[in-house]
């Protein structure tokens, strides 16, 4: 099979007609593919040197096309015990998981961890056109990539990412058009984006203002007269319907059960839980801290996959997932059924007003949420998604929501538990929550001055967001069409790229003819492979990296995504369960098992 027909086999409908004097090639044609490592980061003396080593971390914060080094470095020892290779200046280093597409050219001899698949270009490939055509062809390697949990494109599948290959000449041509107008481009994108996190930061202090009662200064000092009852004493409202709802639950619950109440029964009412007050803000004249088991019923969600032991009805219904829940608002695009019995629908049926609150995940995903206004109609919620149902009317779910979203953000990250690429809060770190709690008055008239100016601001976000997107259309045109032969005239006296890849593989089968030098042999450790991360942490005695514990189980660079998803859905099970210890320790968690004894 032709180089073109294997291209078209996995890509039919994705690739263009070229000029007669390109190719369409897969990169390996043209580069030599090369994968990364990471040395055991419990040992420090394997980091600090001077050789410089990339990971996709790394890539996350840079700008620019040319990169010279990482956050960290590899000694000597180090990049011996890493797999890692060292590359030349002008290789293109490519992200190759979480996420794939971070595209960089290496401005100096570079290493990376095992995270990227880097193209080192043969002599007339230009490194800037391999670079530019890579940061359009995230779709290509996303086509080629596998993995559930998250997508992965190995060393072999990255090699058959396809490229139009123009005659050398042309190729720099390209290069220096595409420089001149991406230049103009990308500073008004820069300077788009500036604005977009201004506006965001602006969203921030504004809601913080709100909530924490600034925005309504003005407003308290003309309507000291007009409120009713101070937030004490809407809280003492509160508090006494909190109690009389557990009391008439419980009288209902001895009634179905035909059982006189016993003496005293009313003395076994859970408290709530008190907010911890002493490093909080302090509020404004009438406002007071509560918490949010103070405020409202707070219930986890309906499990899935709940395997029951004797046969049971139940029926399809829509529910809501941690991917519905966003910071702000509802992403409803998407809603998922489950077979639900009766008894748990009627006790995870959303009601109009809930606030609802994310256990966890990613980072971001802490304690996050908005309100449900009942958009779908016997909608329910799963375990990982809490709501509040407030006890009054006079507590407004918005402002709870905000208050979450922006102060909310910083404390569940402390207060939430940590572990690898992980992070959850549970119904006791939620209940304890503190909230502030302004008069019924002030709650509506801080939601009125809010949703004005949030309105105005919504419409400098989405104008921002909409030049945003024609700048990125119209980049993605201009490389559309220089990598359609389009963007700079061809030359009838450049040397067509079949003549080139002719050079490229006469050059590569010379180069095999070379007597390769041996390396010096050195004595590797031997590592015995385990099954499990239960069976690495009971073979040591103290803290492991969470990396070096995966490369245990037999992870190296090329490892298939499944076994790698299995291992991470074992180290859920495991922090779940509560059967480990984390700490972190530079960038990296280490994890060890708990003495349970």
């Amino acid at each position: 099979m032709s180089t073109i027909e294997a291209i078209k086999k996995v890509f039919t409908n994705d690739i263009w007609d070229l000029p007669n004097s390109w190719k369409w090639v897969q990169i390996q044609e043209i580069s030599e593919v090369v994968g990364g490592g990471t040395p055991r980061t419990t040992i420090s003396s394997y980091f600090g040197g001077d050789i410089s080593w990339i990971t996709p971390a790394d890539m996350s914060h840079h700008r620019g096309i040319y990169i010279s080094k990482g956050v960290r470095s590899l000694t000597k020892d180090g990049y011996e015990n890493s797999g890692a290779t060292n590359m030349p200046p002008g290789t293109v280093l490519f992200s190759s998981r979480a996420p794939i597409g971070y595209v960089a050219i290496a401005s100096n001899e570079i290493t990376t961890n095992q995270g990227f698949k880097s193209f080192v270009p043969e002599n007339g490939i230009d490194s800037k056109y391999l670079y530019y055509w890579l940061t359009s062809a995230k779709p290509f390697a996303e086509k080629l990539a596998s993995g559930t949990t998250f997508l992965e494109i190995s060393g072999q599948k990255a090699g058959l990412i396809p490229i139009p290959t123009a005659p050398e000449k042309e190729q720099t041509r390209i290069v220096e058009k595409l420089e001149e107008l991406l230049s103009d481009l990308d500073n008004g994108v820069a300077e788009l984006k500036k604005a977009k996190t201004k506006l965001g930061l602006y969203r921030q202090s504004l809601l913080k203002n709100a909530v924490e009662g600034q925005l309504t200064q003005q407003w308290r000092e003309e309507n000291r007269d007009t409120i009713a009852d101070t937030g004490q004493q809407l809280l003492e409202r509160i508090l006494k319907e909190r109690r009389q709802r557990w009391e008439e639950q419980k009288l209902a619950e001895f009634a179905e059960k035909e059982k006189t109440p016993p003496k005293n029964w009313q003395s076994k009412y859970p408290e709530p839980v008190e907010p911890d007050t002493s490093s909080l803000p302090e509020l404004p004249e009438g406002w007071v801290w509560a918490s949010l088991d103070m405020l409202g019923d707070i219930v986890s969600g309906v499990t899935k996959g709940t395997k029951r032991k004797t046969p049971v009805s139940t029926r399809e219904v829509p529910y809501l997932r941690v991917a519905n829940v966003q910071r702000g608002y509802l992403d409803l695009s998407e809603i998922k059924t489950i077979q639900a019995t009766e008894t748990d629908i009627e006790k995870y049926l959303l009601q109009k007003g809930d606030v609802l609150f994310n256990e966890g995940g990613d980072r971001d995903k802490l304690g996050r949420g908005w309100v449900w206004y009942g958009q779908v109609e016997d909608c329910i919620h799963q375990n990982h998604v809490f709501r509040m149902r407030p006890f009054l009317t006079e507590i407004l779910p918005e402002l709870v929501s905000h208050h979450g979203n922006t102060f909310g953000k910083l404390w569940f990250q402390k207060a939430g538990k940590q572990t690898t690429n992980l992070a959850s809060i549970n119904k006791g770190i939620l209940q304890s929550f503190p909230v502030p709690l302004a008069p019924f008055e002030e709650q509506q008239a801080i939601l009125a001055l809010l949703s004005e100016k949030l309105e105005d601001l919504n419409k400098q976000q989405e104008a921002t967001e909409i030049t945003l997107a024609k700048a990125a259309a119209q980049r993605k045109n201009i490389l559309k069409d220089a990598f359609s032969g389009k963007l700079v005239p061809q030359n009838p006296d450049d040397e067509p790229a079949s003549v080139l890849l002719e050079k490229i593989k006469a050059e590569r089968a010379e180069k095999a003819r070379q007597p390769k030098p041996k390396p010096p042999r050195k004595q590797k450790a031997k590592v015995i492979t385990m099954e499990t991360l239960l069976d690495v942490l009971k073979s040591e005695k103290g803290y492991i990296d969470a990396q070096e514990a995966f490369r245990r189980c037999g992870v190296t660079d090329g490892t298939d995504t499944d076994t790698i998803e299995r291992l991470y859905a074992e180290l859920r099970k495991l922090y779940k369960t509560e059967q480990v210890d984390i700490k972190r320790v530079g960038d990296f968690d280490q994890i060890k098992l708990k003495d349970l004894s």
